[in-house]
């Protein structure tokens, strides 16, 4: 045999390709190893399971979008016309229970369970979706998004919550993440579902998630740290050890189970917690404060007016740059935005940490709505300018506010309180934020007729600077911190802010 015919061009390609092969199996399976260690693959499942509720209110919610062309035609499946009185309403009603339901969930949440109310919110779900698969009349509609309303509250009591006591220290915030991602996906889902499917099949298939989500979900396990809370320690390490993927005799396993009981005895020794305990604690205060503060700008951002907008916005760029989409694409390009967003804020998170992730994406979210409003303001007095600059801006505010301006003031609160505040807090902030969307959403054409279009983005670009200089100066890293050193860095702040004063006031007192 002539050696020459073994190193032939035609064998060669074969053993680069084998050796090529065998490298990426090698990564394929330290890939998979890595995601097994720890029990992430069981993180991230878990996390999927509880976020099904949430990712269907977002289909509720872009479901508007649209239908409401349909619902509003002469020949649609309505019996008549929807009126643009009755779009509002079913816009807004949505919500004002979370205004009031908020604290009722978070009571439930920590008296029944996390399972069950999220079982609840399902439910709950569930029967908004029939209530419109079984009548399209103004009253069945409007009802149907009221009751949507509560399992909204149920989402965003419940789902941080959940997440927050299934993940480990170094997934934390990317399992938080995952509630802002899912709601996004939602959008994406009924966005492409309508532009595909008939509108009875939609309706199908918004109705059936919630309800196999329920019988699925009735094999989830609690969470860890409620299961000790009701005295069930060996329950709660059987599923802790599933979730950290590990054996029950694991000693980091252990010692996670005792701090949790050390929590819990800790949390049985004070007083109940009630509003005047939090109060009194001034660090918790603190605390209570920044959440509420960080929760407030993304809630005021205007992030709400820039999509309700979006529609005007590709349309005036259509006359200069030829972008014809027709109203289903667009909203497809917007909710595909969302979701990379998302995505990205996922996978980032744990790398960029939640302080300056919150900080960049707020500022140029405001950087995005300022410059929507000048173009705006300077198209209105005749001025030329390129057709593409508000949706580029529009698009770089959507992105940005999906990477990290929505998700992360979620994860920071989930993770500056105890479990013997967290349920009380996020209730609160919950229902505050409800408020916070059912008066925009309600007070948006007053507000636009009022001051104009431009104003108000130059309004809420404001408000997105003051978040990002907030952010700055005064929130904490919370990342790979556990609350007594989140706690730490808060004390020692205020301690600053004594000594600077004091230093101030001998100094004042020398001259």
């Amino acid at each position: 045999m002539d050696i020459r015919s073994f190193y032939s061009t035609d064998r060669v390609p074969i053993k680069k390709k084998c050796l090529f092969d065998e490298r990426n199996m090698l990564r394929a399976l330290k890939w998979l190893h890595r995601i097994q260690d720890g029990g992430i693959a069981n993180q991230f499942f878990m996390a999927f399971m509880v976020t099904v509720p949430v990712l269907n209110f977002g289909m509720l919610m872009g479901w508007q979008s649209p239908m409401t062309p349909i619902l509003q035609s002469k020949d649609g499946p309505a019996p008549e016309p929807i009126t643009d009185e009755t779009i509002s309403w079913m816009a807004s009603i949505t919500f004002f229970p979370p205004i009031f339901c908020g604290l009722l969930v978070g009571d439930l949440a920590d008296r029944w369970g996390r399972k069950i109310t999220t079982l609840l919110t399902s439910l709950l779900l569930t029967i908004s979706w029939s209530i419109t698969l079984f009548s399209l009349t103004p009253w069945a509609l409007i009802l149907s998004r009221g009751v949507a309303g509560i399992a909204c509250a149920g989402c965003y009591v419940v789902t941080p919550l959940y997440l927050k006591e299934v993940a480990s220290d170094k997934i934390r915030g990317a399992l938080g993440s995952l509630f802002i991602l899912s709601q996004n996906f939602g959008y994406l889902v009924v966005y492409v579902a309508g532009d595909i499917f008939s509108f009875n099949s939609v309706l199908w298939l918004c109705t059936a998630i919630p309800f196999l989500h329920m019988l699925l979900f009735l094999g989830v396990p609690e969470t860890p740290v409620y299961l000790i809370k009701q005295g069930k320690v060996k329950e709660a390490r059987a599923t802790l050890a599933w979730l950290r993927n590990t054996s029950l005799d694991d000693k980091n396993l252990q010692e996670e189970i005792q701090q949790m009981e050390r929590e819990e005895e800790h949390a049985k020794s004070v007083q109940k917690a009630t509003w005047r305990s939090l109060v009194k604690d001034k660090t918790t205060f603190k605390a209570f404060r920044l959440s509420m503060n960080v929760m407030l700008s993304q809630e005021t951002c205007g992030y709400l007016v820039v999509l309700m907008y979006a529609g005007s916005i590709f349309e005036q760029a259509s006359e200069s740059i030829h972008l014809k989409l027709s109203p289903n694409k667009q909203t497809i390009v917007v909710g595909a935005i969302q979701l990379l967003g998302s995505i990205l804020a996922s996978c980032i998170v744990e790398k960029t940490g939640r302080k300056w992730l919150l900080a960049v994406t707020s500022f140029i979210t405001g950087l995005s709505m300022l410059g929507l409003g000048a173009w705006f303001f300077l198209t209105s007095y005749s001025i030329w300018l390129p057709g593409w600059f508000p949706v580029a801006a529009m698009c770089c505010c959507i992105f940005a506010d999906a990477a990290g301006y929505q998700p992360v003031p979620y994860v920071i609160t989930s993770e500056l309180f105890s479990f013997q505040h967290r349920g009380m807090v996020t209730s609160f902030v919950s229902s505050v934020d409800a408020l916070s969307d059912f008066l925009q959403t309600k007070a948006y054409d007053p507000l636009l007729k009022l001051l104009g279009i431009h104003w108000v983005f130059i309004m809420f670009s404001i408000v997105c600077f003051a978040g990002t200089t907030y952010t700055v100066l005064y929130v904490p890293e919370t990342k790979d911190k556990t609350l007594e050193e989140i706690y730490a860095i808060l004390d020692r702040k205020k301690d600053k802010r004594k000594d600077a004063e004091a230093g101030k006031g001998l100094e004042m007192s020398r001259l």
